[in-house]
């Protein structure tokens, strides 16, 4: 892990002017409407690791998209995988959310105060390892100056939401992958496969943004 710098992981994150951002079905207003508001679910459990992750969202080429990251085979679980920055808890961490801000910087670089959290979905677990993860969804800039770390992170790569809510895109498959048999959303995307934790909860956000009716642009 990389020591964040002093002063950074205290910083409070403060609300961003971003562009209104279309795609074919999806605005900010309508990420912020569906997710601001949203009872979330929490699973409880003390034998449970915990853990939290960043959900950004970003405006490119005119329409919103998903920021993920594909970890590197030197991590010590989930190695190569597709995944949102985040991870465990860490002793001064103050909140799940500072835990979410503060891998996000090491895996990417993305600063703390450059994200404007709009609210948190479900939690989610990951059976095989006993994660319990808390996600937060985030608008951040774009473009940005990304850095992976090349000891976790092997890439960055955006995702336009409209691939994940096309539902002959991104849809529940049953499918060995690395020896594990998964049966769950999965998407297959420029020769990454987004599935497991990652897919639920994108699941989770294209269930809510379906459910909220489109806000006039102002």
């Amino acid at each position: 892990m990389t020591n964040i710098p002093r002063g950074l992981a205290s910083s409070r994150p403060s609300r961003i002017q971003h562009p209104r951002c279309y795609n074919l079905a999806v605005t900010t207003d309508r990420v912020r409407a569906a997710i601001a508001g949203y009872n979330k679910r929490t699973i409880a459990g003390d034998n449970l690791v915990q853990s939290a992750v960043l959900v950004p969202l970003l405006c490119r080429d005119g329409e919103l998209h998903v920021l993920l990251t594909e970890r590197t085979l030197e991590v010590g679980s989930h190695k190569g995988q597709v995944c949102f920055p985040g991870g465990s808890v860490s002793r001064g961490d103050e909140s799940l959310l500072a835990t979410a801000l503060r891998e996000a910087w090491e895996e990417t670089a993305l600063k703390p105060q450059d994200v404007e959290v709009v609210g948190e979905l479900d939690d989610s677990v990951v059976k095989s390892t006993g994660y319990r993860i808390t996600p937060f969804v985030g608008f951040i800039p774009y473009p940005y100056p990304f850095r992976a770390n090349e000891l976790e992170t092997k890439d960055i790569f955006f995702v336009p939401l409209r691939v994940l809510m096309d539902p002959s895109r991104f849809y529940f498959q049953e499918r060995v992958i690395g020896g594990h048999y998964y049966a769950g959303p999965l998407c297959d995307f420029e020769g990454h496969v987004i599935w497991g934790a990652t897919g639920r909860i994108l699941k989770h956000l294209v269930d809510l943004l379906d459910g909220v009716v489109e806000l006039p642009s102002c």
